[in-house]
């Protein structure tokens, strides 16, 4: 496996492998519970190694490339749409894929990469870049998919920004909030102005910083 190709081994789980129950015991047997779902067809419910999984989802590329679920011998497209992960520990509990097909449209959240934050004029001017995002929904088809969108912010100054629509994205490639008929074109990142730490004038002062003449002396 690369980071341009993922491909996952699963079984198919029947009926008698399915519920609660049986979930517990695949995880037991370090297996995870995953369904794979839509292209028209009924869903499918799955195992898949967890070890092989855990593997798969050190790379950010896995959450925005098409995937190969080999099922059986029967190679499925799929994306993962969603993720159930232990809330103490960390590790996948149950996985949802996506089938794909074929020239038909997706809706994928993919990550955004800021690029230029050092170089950018408002940063050696003091200021702070604050990012607003960390992924953004877009629709595509499957073979258009990118597996990250990029925006340059090396020439923002302080008290510039940039919002959905300036995004350069790659053919094909629209932003889902943008298509909405009451869309919403919100900042993804600004330079805000440098930050002043204020003085408390008020602040306490240590005696030994104040001079014997004006220190007042205790009455017996």
């Amino acid at each position: 496996m690369t980071i341009n190709h993922f491909a996952l081994n699963a079984v198919d789980r029947s009926a008698e492998l399915q519920g609660k129950g049986a979930s517990r015991r695949l995880r037991k047997q370090n297996l995870v519970p995953a369904i794979i779902y839509g292209g028209g067809e009924q869903p499918t419910a799955i195992s898949i190694k967890i070890n092989e999984l855990v593997k798969s989802l050190e790379f950010e590329a896995f959450f925005s490339h098409i995937l190969t679920l080999n099922v059986d011998g029967e190679e499925h497209q799929v994306v993962i749409k969603d993720l159930q992960r232990h809330p103490a520990k960390g590790f996948p509990m149950h996985a949802d894929f996506q089938r794909v097909v074929k020239g038909q449209k997706i809706n994928m959240n993919v990550p955004v990469h800021f690029t230029g934050r050092e170089e950018a004029p408002g940063t050696k001017a003091g200021g702070v870049l604050s990012t607003l995002v960390t992924d953004i929904e877009i629709v595509c088809i499957p073979s258009q998919l990118p597996e990250y969108l990029e925006v340059d912010v090396s020439g923002m100054e302080i008290g510039d920004l940039f919002r959905l629509s300036d995004i350069k994205l790659p053919e094909g490639v629209i932003i889902f909030d943008l298509d909405m008929e009451d869309a919403h074109d919100r900042t993804i990142v600004n330079m805000q102005p440098p930050t002043v730490e204020e003085v408390d004038e008020a602040a306490e002062v240590d005696a030994s910083d104040v001079p014997a003449t004006e220190q007042g002396t205790d009455s017996e």
